[in-house]
Formats: structure tokens, sequence, C-alpha cells
């Protein structure tokens, strides 16, 4: 059909491969097209088969599949990347994000919902959370420490956060932001419940040692596009 999406499949296990074609090639729309399984062939495999989407393992015998992804984003602009990997992992979905994904899935996916994927992704949609992209770009613009800790908070309360290091109190910290003194008290517990700690100086602690790891961060002068 010219109008079926043209899906190329790169797994290092031929049985994942074999499994991920029967269930796309039976869906009206869909073509596999091609089959890789290292990062090598990959690459090679998208410049003969030109396909619509690339459904990609993030982990290869010879490299990343994130390599593998920026390198196919950087070649081919118009193909769509859709990462697939048996682990969630913050790192390489920040990765994935960099590197130019659509998407990023877990192998435990239903097989309806896999199919749904690669379809939104052979529109042009983007699978990727909102508030995730967000956060990589944060992290690009030197604004999110990598600390697993501080990802807990909302943005309002990791304000709340730095106004405690500067050792305001709750009624200036009211003033500070245009809050109730009793809405301030309730972002400080939940600061505190959220960090694991039980008193306002291990949060002034944590967040004067966030700010000193920010003022040594050096990053570099140019970032991955």
């Amino acid at each position: 059909m010219a109008d079926s999406l043209r899906i190329v499949l790169v797994d290092d296990h031929e049985v994942v491969r074999e499994g991920l074609r029967a269930l796309l090639d039976a869906e009206d729309g869909i073509d596999v097209v091609g089959e890789a399984g290292t990062v090598a062939d990959a690459v090679r495999r998208v410049g003969y088969e030109s396909p619509d989407v690339v459904v990609l393992d993030v982990r290869l015998p010879d490299g990343s599949g994130i390599e593998a992804c920026r390198e196919i984003r950087a070649r081919w602009p118009e193909v769509r990347v859709l990462m697939l990997t048996s682990f969630a992992d913050d790192e390489a979905l920040f990765s994935s994000i960099m590197a130019g994904a659509s998407g990023y899935v877990l192998k435990q996916i239903k097989g309806s919902d896999l199919i749904s994927s690669v379809q939104r992704v052979g529109r042009g949609e983007s699978l990727l959370d909102p508030e995730m992209t967000e956060r990589v770009f944060r992290r690009i613009r030197g604004e999110e420490p990598d600390d697993p800790l501080l990802a807990r908070l909302s943005n309002q309360e990791r304000k709340i956060l730095d106004l405690i290091a500067e050792g305001l109190t709750n009624r200036e910290i009211a003033e500070r932001m245009f809050l109730a003194e009793k809405t301030v008290k309730n972002y400080v517990s939940n600061v505190l419940a959220k960090l694991d700690m039980s008193r306002r100086s291990e949060a002034a602690a944590y967040a004067a040692r966030l700010e000193a790891q920010r003022r040594h961060r050096y990053p570099p002068e140019e970032w991955p596009s």
C-alpha cells in the first residue's frame, strides 16, 4: 500500500524482532520493510529502506540505540524514532529526547498500545511526556541539578526551598510570594516530606549544597541539537 507506514525494526534479539514483525505486519497500514540487530546495521538499513518510523532498542551489542537514534535523525531528519527498552530509566529517557526520539516505550507494553504508538509517531506526534521534556531542557540550561530528591518537587516547592535556604520565615516567604502564611506552611511541610527531612535546617543545608554544586558546574559551551 502506498500509504502504509514503512517500519524498520532494530533489536539484537531475533525472536523479539520476529514478534514485533508479526504484530505490526498484521495491522493494516503498517509495513515492516527491514530489520537490524546492531547500530551499524540500523543506520545502513535506514539508508536502504527510507522508513517512516524506526522502532529502536536502547541497548545494542555494538553501542547504544541512542547513538543510532542521534545518527539517524542527523542524516534523515524526516525519519521518526520510537525507542524501545526493557527498563524504565530516566537517564536513557533524557538521552533519547536529546537524540531526537519521538517516543520511548517499555517492551512490556501491550501489543495494541505499541501499534498505536507506532501509528502516532508515524503521524508526527510526540509520545514524550511534556513535563519530562521540560525537565530535560531545564537540565540543559543548568536549572535542573542532577539530583533525584529535587526532581520530586514542583516548581513552586523549589521556590519555597530556595527561600528556606535564604533563612526566611514562613511569614517572610508568604510576603515574598504573595501567599497566605498557612499556604506557605503547607508548602514547607510538603517540601520536607518529599525530601525525607524533618527540620527546616536540613532543607536549608541541602539547598545550599545544591547551589554550591551549581556554582562549580562547567557545562560545555555548545549543547547537542
